[in-house]
């Protein structure tokens, strides 16, 4: 067994199917797009880090957001550059480096859902128990919710990516353009109903848990300013609401659309590129859409470049 299971530690890539000219093209916008999504989740992570009016529980709880993303586009995009550079039979990666990816491809997307839920959380305490909030949402109680957002998720992916790497694989080519957990089971030629058992329990289980707490506590936040006649508070509650339903519904559709054409073989070419895509875009959109929309985050980072432009 143990002479099957490191068979090949050496695997290959499938990647994208593109040709010498467009993998040029797409190299440069993918670099373009990586550049503009480390600057600017970076930019606001250390501008709400370091500025004490911005250490307020809603934005210290959106730095987790962009935290993620950094991570998430990291492990992505760099081996993805690299490979559109690469001739398509060299494009190697060790096995352990595989695991490590789908590994923290698999924490990405599942932390994208447990941030949301503690954002939406924060949201729900700040509008519906507005005289309650600072009492509730103390310094202690962001650490809690952060620490929990990325433990929960830290042992679920942890456990999945177990259940795969304790299996004997005796192919070595990865049918993907990255390396995650259904593309490693893959190589194996053992039984793998339990890969696939836990991995749609854990995918439902997640989904249901994070659509119902999003729809439980924006319906009860609909409830509430219903009923309250203060039109300045509904507008604030409204933008806020919006602008988290906004980012919740991004990751959705993207994650959504990506999971249906995994169904249709014929399609493996499509999903690879919006996978791709939909890999970029929202940590692209992310900053704009709740960090530079936020009027303290965005004033705060003006005051600091026209201070630096001052003293040039």
């Amino acid at each position: 067994m143990d002479n099957l299971t490191f068979r090949y530690s050496i695997l290959l890539l499938e990647g994208m199917k593109v040709t010498p000219q467009s993998g040029y093209i797409a190299f440069i916008f993918l670099l373009i797009a990586y550049i503009y999504i480390m600057l600017c989740n970076i930019l606001i992570l250390i501008q709400i880090l370091t500025e004490k009016s911005l250490h307020q529980p809603m934005y210290l709880l959106y730095c987790n957001l962009t935290l993620n993303d950094v991570i998430g586009t990291t492990v992505l995009v760099p081996r993805l550059l690299k490979d559109f550079l690469t001739d398509p039979s060299a494009r190697y990666i060790t096995y352990v480096e595989c695991v490590f990816q789908a590994y923290f491809i698999h924490l990405n997307g599942t932390t994208s859902h447990t941030i949301l839920m503690i954002m939406a959380f924060d949201r729900y305490v700040a509008i519906c128990n507005p005289l309650r909030y600072s009492t509730i949402m103390t310094s202690e109680m962001v650490v809690k919710l952060s620490a929990g957002a990325w433990g929960v998720a830290l042992v679920l992916v942890g456990i999945l990516l177990s259940l795969t790497i304790r299996l004997s694989h005796c192919r070595s080519v990865i049918q993907n353009h990255v390396c995650d957990n259904a593309s490693l089971f893959k190589l194996s030629c053992e039984n793998v109903m339990i890969n696939n058992v836990y991995g749609l329990t854990f995918t439902v289980v997640l989904l249901v848990f994070s659509i119902g707490s999003v729809m439980l506590t924006y319906l009860r936040i609909a409830i509430v300013c219903f009923k309250s006649k203060n039109k300045k508070t509904n507008r604030k509650a409204f933008k806020t609401v919006t602008t988290h339903l906004t980012l919740y519904l991004l990751m959705m559709v993207s994650g959504f659309v990506v999971i249906f054409l995994h169904r249709f073989s014929e399609y493996a070419d499509n999903r690879r590129i919006l996978n791709v895509i939909f890999n970029v875009v929202p940590p692209g959109l992310n900053p704009i859409i709740y960090g530079l929309q936020a009027k303290d985050i965005r004033q705060s980072i003006l005051k600091r470049l026209k201070n630096k432009l001052s003293g040039m």
